[in-house]
Order: structure tokens, then sequence, then C-alpha cells
């Protein structure tokens, strides 16, 4: 009999003390997350593209992770840059959908991009580091189901650089 009791206030006790660390998870996670609570759908997830110079370059997009420009409600879209050394043209493609073509906003600089889309409780924001300095007359913005493509020409003409490896 004093063995029984002893499991169930073992048992009360346990219970107590996943309550209190599911509490304290809770009030952690939101308070990690910065103004307000995330709400769903959860989206995140990462580009992998190789620069000019041979190195890696990984971009998040998502609404998990706070963007680079922190501001509650938006999500960073994917974004991905790809340059054309044959066409000498630097191409940004973003995936921004459910908004108006009206509704985006891109703003260019030298070396930068600012993408900015809102419509209703679609919205998004960022800012793209470009890996060759550009034109800023020259960008022309495509926007088509869901998809905007930003072309530029570059001040410079792209050079190709590196070594050819042999593959064995």
């Amino acid at each position: 009999m004093w063995w029984n009791r002893y499991w169930r206030r073992f048992l009360e006790d346990m219970e107590k003390d996943f309550e209190d660390l599911e509490r304290m998870v809770d009030e952690f996670s939101s308070t990690a997350k910065g103004e307000g609570e995330t709400k769903g759908p959860y989206v995140y997830g990462f580009g992998i593209t190789i620069g000019p110079d041979g190195k890696p370059i990984i971009r998040r997009f998502g609404n998990v992770k706070p963007p680079v420009i922190e501001e509650a409600g938006y999500r960073e879209p994917f974004v991905d840059v790809v340059v054309d050394n044959k066409a000498n043209e630097v191409k940004v493609i973003a995936e921004i959908p459910g908004v108006d073509k009206d509704k985006i906003e891109v703003e260019t600089m030298k070396k930068l991009i600012r993408i900015k889309a809102e419509n209703g409780d679609r919205k998004y924001r960022t800012q793209v580091d470009l890996p060759v300095e550009v034109d800023p007359k020259s960008a022309h913005a495509k926007y088509n189901n869901g998809i905007l493509e930003i072309s530029l020409k570059p001040k410079s003409p792209i050079k190709e650089g590196g070594m050819k490896i042999k593959v064995e």
C-alpha cells in the first residue's frame, strides 16, 4: 500500500515537472521569436550557389528564422542570383506567390537589391547582395505566376575565371 502511494506521488511530481518544462519552453520560444509569435504555415529553406570567386553562397528563406530585415509579419522569399557570362547579365529570381504585380516594390543599387511585396496577409521582404556591381538604370523586372525576375547589366563585363579541373 505504501508502495502505491509512493509511485502515485512520484508520477504526479513527474507530470508537474513536465508541465513546468513545457511552459518554460513555450515562454522561451515566444520571447526568442521577438515581437509576437510566428503563425503558420511555417516555411524554411535555403539555396546554395557558387559565387564568381568560387566560394559557396548560402541564402535562406522562410518565416521560421528571423530574416535579415526583422519586421513582424514579413517572410523572406526564396531568391536566387544567376550570373550569365555569355549574355553579360545578372538575373535575380524571387519566389513571391500570391501578390499583385502593382504591390511589388523593387529598389536597385550598385551591389544591392531590395524587394518588398504586400497583398493582404502575404508580406515579403528581402535584401539581396549582388556578386558584381551593376548599372541600376539597366534594371528590368517581370512578374509571372508568383516569380519575379529582375535583369541587370553589370557595370563592367563579367570575366570568367578559374581553372579547368580534370574529373576522375
